[in-house]
C-alpha cells in the first residue's frame, strides 16, 4: 500500500510541476532546430557571368579620343555646366586608393577623385563647393551617362570598343594592367593556378569577361563593388580576386593577409567616361588632361596615391585622331 500511495504522490507532483511550469516560468528553452555551423552571409546580388560588360580588352577599333580643345564657347556643354554652377561626376567610394570614402574624414580620396578637382578646377577655379558627388557602381557607369545624370564618370574606367558604342571617352589617363589577388601562401601564382576555382569581379568589368575567357576556366563570381569581393575572398566564399592591379594592390594594403600575384595579362587605358553626342567637352577634358600629365600632377598624384603600393611611373603617353 505504502509503495503505492508513493508511486501515485510521485506522479501527481510530476502534474503539478509541469502545469506550473507550463503556466508560470517559461522554463529550459528547447532549440527545435540545432545549428553545427553557420555560412557567412553574402553580398547583395551575387552573381555569374551575367551583366558582364565591356567586351574585354579595347578591340579592334580605334580608341583615340579626339584633339584637345580648351576654348568654352557660349552654348557650349561646358558653358551650362558651368552656368548651373556644378559639376557632377561619378566615382567610387570603395576602391581604396582611387576612389573613397575615408572613414576618418568623411571626404572621398584617391587618384580618381583628384582628376575630377582638376576638372573643376580648371571650369569653376576651384573645385570645393563645385563638385557633385555621385558614388556609382561599375555597373551603371554606362546607365548614368546615357541617361545624363552625371557629366562625366571617372572611376576606373576601361576604354573599349564595345562601351565607344554607347559613350565617348577622353584620352587615357592612367594605364593598368590585370592581375590575381590571393591569400598569401594559398599556392596560387597566377590566373592558371585557378581552374575550376571561383574568383570574383565587378558586374559590366572588363575583368570579368577575361575571367571567363582564361584557358584555365576558373568559375566567374560577380557582384556590384570591389569591397564586396574583399570581404568574399576573406571568408572564403571566393577563391581569388582578379581585376586591375591598382585595384588589388588598394585591397592588399587594407589587407596584409593577401597578395597580389602573376603578370599582367591585359592593359587597362582609363578614361573619363562622357555621354554621346558631347564632342566638344571630350576636347575640353582632354585639354585638362593634356595639363595634368605635363605640369607635374600627375605625377604627384602618382606619387602620392600609387607609387608607395606599386612603385614608380610615369604618365601614360596618347595619341588622338
Amino acid at each position: 500500500m505504502r509503495s503505492s500511495v508513493r508511486k501515485r504522490l510521485a506522479v501527481l507532483v510530476a502534474g503539478v510541476g509541469l502545469l506550473v511550469a507550463g503556466c508560470g516560468s517559461a522554463g529550459t528553452p528547447v532549440d527545435p532546430a540545432p545549428v553545427g555551423s553557420v555560412q557567412a552571409p553574402q553580398p547583395a546580388n551575387v552573381g555569374g557571368m551575367e551583366g558582364a560588360g565591356g567586351g574585354g580588352q579595347a578591340g579592334n577599333c580605334d580608341t583615340r579620343s579626339l584633339a584637345p580643345n580648351p576654348a568654352i564657347p557660349s552654348g557650349s556643354t561646358m558653358a551650362k555646366i558651368k552656368q548651373r554652377g556644378r559639376l557632377i561626376a561619378g566615382v567610387d567610394q570603395t576602391t581604396y586608393l582611387f576612389g573613397f570614402l575615408n572613414p576618418s574624414t568623411g571626404n572621398l580620396e584617391g587618384f580618381d577623385i583628384e582628376i575630377v578637382k582638376q576638372l573643376a578646377t580648371v571650369l569653376f577655379g576651384s573645385w570645393q563647393g563645385h563638385v557633385q558627388w555621385t558614388a556609382i557602381p561599375s555597373s551603371q557607369r554606362e546607365n548614368v551617362l546615357k541617361n545624363n545624370t552625371v557629366d562625366v564618370v571617372v572611376r576606373t574606367y576601361s576604354i573599349t570598343c564595345a562601351r565607344l558604342k554607347d559613350i565617348n571617352f577622353s584620352s587615357t589617363y592612367y594605364q593598368a594592367g590585370q592581375r590575381v589577388l590571393v591569400p598569401r601562401n594559398s599556392g596560387i601564382k597566377d590566373m592558371a593556378g585557378l581552374g575550376a576555382k571561383k574568383v570574383c569581379a565587378t558586374k559590366s568589368s572588363t575583368s570579368l569577361t577575361a575571367i571567363a575567357q582564361a584557358p584555365s576556366r576558373p568559375i566567374p563570381v560577380s557582384v556590384n563593388n570591389w569591397s564586396d569581393c574583399l570581404v568574399m575572398l576573406q571568408q572564403g566564399q571566393v577563391d581569388a580576386i582578379s581585376t586591375d592591379d591598382v585595384i588589388l594592390a588598394g585591397m592588399a594594403k587594407q589587407d596584409p593577409n593577401l597578395e597580389v600575384v602573376g603578370d599582367r595579362f591585359t592593359q587597362e587605358n582609363y578614361g573619363v567616361g562622357i555621354p554621346k553626342g558631347q564632342d566638344d567637352m571630350v576636347r575640353w577634358v582632354n585639354s585638362v588632361l593634356d595639363n595634368v600629365r605635363s605640369n607635374g600632377t600627375w605625377q604627384q598624384n602618382y606619387n602620392t596615391w600609387i607609387a608607395p603600393v606599386l612603385g614608380p611611373a610615369a604618365p601614360p603617353s596618347v595619341s588622338y585622331q
